[in-house]
């Protein structure tokens, strides 16, 4: 067991739904110890990458991002769930469903933080049916950037996001991927993953 599925064991919560709480170290209050060991992990697995902007979405994200940017030494860009009067200029817009809230949104980002010399890292906390980061793709894509490889914290591997992004080729690293959750337990199995 790695160090992130030691701490969901700890710490995660397993509500009905499908529904996984880590928000005493991840996603409401934040383990800043355990982000950079996150940020140490995927500056391993994506060694030889020529990363050079990380790309989350509001808001969960935008933590991990901060933190694993440090170890790419280069910014952190977030797509906005909304518009506002300080986003000027043209933007990327995306649409995505968000799974935790049942919504659906669009994402923006102005056209200034993302061109064509741009190698993405996407980061983000959960992945779930994969809307999310299939948005952060069509950005990254109408942007004329290259996704270089995806970082997730906690992949649902039980839902089909994991292998919808694997199967457009991309460089997935999930560094927790749930095989099953029991609400009635709390008990959560892991996939074993070769890392």
């Amino acid at each position: 067991m790695n160090f992130l599925e030691e701490r969901i064991v700890k710490d995660g919560v397993v509500k009905e739904g499908d529904v996984l709480k880590v928000d005493a170290f991840l996603n409401h209050q934040m383990d800043i110890d355990l982000f950079n060991e996150m940020g140490k992990e995927w500056k391993r697995r994506f060694t030889g990458k020529n990363i050079n902007k990380i790309l989350t979405v509001e808001a969960s994200g935008i933590g991990i991002a901060c933190i694993v940017a440090q170890h790419f030494n280069c910014p952190v860009v977030f797509a906005k769930k909304s518009k506002s009067i300080n986003i000027d200029g043209e933007m990327y817009v995306a649409d995505v469903e968000s799974f935790t809230h049942k919504t659906k949104n669009q994402v923006i980002v102005s056209k200034k933080f993302l061109t064509e010399d741009d190698h993405v890292l996407l980061i983000d906390d959960f992945l779930a049916n994969g809307c999310a980061l299939q948005g952060l793709i069509q950005i990254v894509h109408a942007a004329g950037g290259t996704v270089e490889g995806i970082g997730i914290a906690v992949e649902k591997g039980f839902q089909t996001g994991g292998r919808i992004i694997r199967n457009l080729g991309y460089q997935l690293e999930s560094l927790a991927i749930v095989e099953s959750m029991n609400a009635e337990t709390g008990e959560i199995v892991f996939r074993q993953q070769n890392a």
